[in-house]
């Protein structure tokens, strides 16, 4: 078998096409990222005119402050639950509607809509929705016994952040799942179907393990976004409340940053979030994806 290799007629000229990428990666990645670890070292005023090197000093402080270990315990949960929900409904739409055949194109638009409303408008409108005053999910709640109260409730605070988080994230899973699903030989199904396999069985031994590199793809894709892109959704909802209950990492780098004025612990959390984010990947991709099928 042979094989083309891509000639140019300048040497620099593959150099020139890599270039706009470096420098965007360089400018917007390498150099914050180097920013944020040489101040997580510092130890500065919050107005910036007086900082100390202190070595890995802010370090030590933030694993020995329980309400840093708190909020890592918090930012587990709502990163398993939010992907986890984001993903299920997204994987159920994508299944209903791939059954369509007159309609598909209609529901597929409406489904991704959402997908376009930024993080904090997200978040302000299931705030109204679940809001105790005039939101219509706590007075339908109140008719079952419950009473629904997020600021004072931590559990409620949570269910709340992540809806909302899951909410924004569906259409963007639905989109990737439909498209695996119609890349799925009908052969397959149909041969199963004529072996006498139902449709749960013919999904769980057929279908989702085809759907295995879009799955992947897609629990690698939302871990990032829990940890990193759901700020605008916990600023607009709860703002970290009630009593810590939903202060997730990326939300306590802000409080403490821009609010409370410790710049160089806000860094350290910043570099301690990019870090477990790495890490994460990494596993996903070193142990995971060995049961992916392609």
């Amino acid at each position: 078998m042979q094989t083309k290799r891509m000639t140019f007629s300048s040497r620099w000229l593959p150099y020139a096409l890599l270039a706009p990428q470096v420098l965007i990666t360089l400018v917007f990645f390498v150099w914050p990222a180097s920013q944020a670890l040489w101040q997580s070292m510092l130890r500065e005023d919050p107005f910036g005119l007086r900082s100390t090197f202190v070595w890995f000093r802010n370090f030590e402080r933030l694993f020995a402050d329980p309400h840093y270990l708190d909020a890592m315990k918090t930012t587990a949960i709502f990163s398993v639950a939010t992907t986890f929900l984001a993903m299920a409904v997204s994987l159920l739409f994508a299944v209903m509607v791939n059954r369509m055949l007159r309609s598909r194109d209609w529901y597929t638009t409406l489904l991704v809509w959402p997908y376009a409303v930024a993080p904090a408008i997200a978040g302000v409108l299931w705030w109204f929705m679940f809001n105790t005053s005039v939101g219509i999910v706590p007075y339908m709640l109140q008719g079952f016994g419950y009473d629904w109260n997020h600021r004072l409730d931590g559990t409620d605070a949570m269910i709340l952040v992540v809806i909302a988080a899951a909410w924004k994230q569906i259409s963007y899973n639905f989109l990737f799942f439909l498209a695996g699903l119609q890349s799925i030989p009908q052969s397959l199904i149909e041969a199963a179907s004529i072996d006498g396999a139902g449709r749960i069985k013919r999904f769980w031994t057929i279908v989702f393990p085809l759907l295995s590199p879009t799955t992947f793809f897609l629990m690698v894709v939302n871990v990032v976004y829990a940890m990193f892109d759901t700020f605008g959704v916990i600023h607009a909802t709860t703002e970290g409340g009630p009593a810590r209950a939903t202060n997730i990492l990326v939300y306590k780098v802000f409080r403490d940053g821009f609010v409370g004025g410790n710049l160089g612990s806000s860094a350290a959390q910043s570099v301690i979030l990019m870090a477990i984010v790495i890490v994460l990947t990494v596993i996903q991709f070193r142990w995971i994806e060995r049961r992916v099928n392609y």
